[in-house]
């Protein structure tokens, strides 16, 4: 897993509540057994028109937000299924870091698990975010994961908060496999010893 330290980036403001994984990619994209290609159905019912061409009002085919790698939308984000899906869209679109005021829970522990980056700010706060990047051209935000920062090229808007096991695991780019992996000579160790420890019974 890539691991996650700081990370600036252009700011895409998806200014919508209650957006739930159904949304962040529709079920007709969840038949392949591979975990890549699914930035094509990313936000799908909403960039594209019933005809298959792009809808044109949608903030992620707007022209001034290409390449954006931050997204800000609004509260309750990611609620919904359990799909593990909808964070690998969102990365493999782009994007590092989504801004909400909300999320939900199991979205935001997929999101950990794959070193993506659900950074939760109050909601005046967010709104201010959301404002900022549809009025000014080229907004970006610098999300700092060891100081726990947000801010842009004029102040650092904002601390946010984030679990110390968690962020260890950002930091070093460990999902659960990894961590066990750390743990590999006490397990083998463990082995080894285990006959001694624990007599076999018949």
């Amino acid at each position: 897993m890539q691991p996650f330290t700081t990370h600036t980036g252009l700011v895409a403001p998806l200014d919508r509540v209650d957006v739930d994984t159904d949304q962040i990619i529709p079920k007709q994209f969840l038949k392949s057994i591979k975990r890549t290609g699914y930035d094509e159905g990313l936000f799908f019912d909403w960039r594209f028109l019933p005809d298959g061409t792009k809808n044109r009002d949608f903030v992620l085919n707007k022209p001034e937000y290409q390449g954006a790698s931050i997204l800000v939308s609004g509260r309750n984000f990611g609620s919904g299924s359990s799909r593990e899906h909808a964070p690998w869209a969102l990365q493999q679109y782009g994007f590092r870091v989504v801004i909400a005021p909300s999320f939900g829970d199991i979205f935001r522990n997929n999101s950990y698990q794959n070193g993506f980056l659900p950074v939760e700010l109050p909601e005046p706060l967010v709104r201010q975010i959301l404002d900022r990047a549809e009025r000014e051209r080229d907004y970006r935000l610098t999300i700092d994961l060891e100081h726990q920062t947000v801010s842009d090229s004029a102040d650092t808007l904002a601390n946010f908060e984030i679990d110390p096991g968690v962020k260890h695991r950002l930091l070093n780019g460990l999902d659960d496999i990894g961590l066990t992996l750390k743990l590999a000579g006490d397990i083998e160790s463990f082995e080894q010893r285990r006959s001694d420890i624990l007599p076999v019974t018949v």
